[in-house]
């Protein structure tokens, strides 16, 4: 896949997405307190590019 959103914690344990195309990081949000908060950012972005897989690491 191209194309794909991940969602990851910080250094400082703040849940992040960053979306990456092609293995390069187009761009990453901001941090978030719970897990629940960076999948709602996922869904608010996927309305641009709904194909786009989410996964956790």
């Amino acid at each position: 896949m191209a194309h794909k959103f991940e969602v990851y914690q910080d250094k400082a344990g703040e849940f992040r997405v960053r979306f990456k195309y092609n293995s390069e990081i187009i761009f990453s949000t901001e941090g978030y307190s719970d897990k629940s908060g960076a999948k709602r950012a996922i869904e608010s972005i996927k309305k641009y590019v709904p194909d786009a897989p989410t996964e956790e690491i």
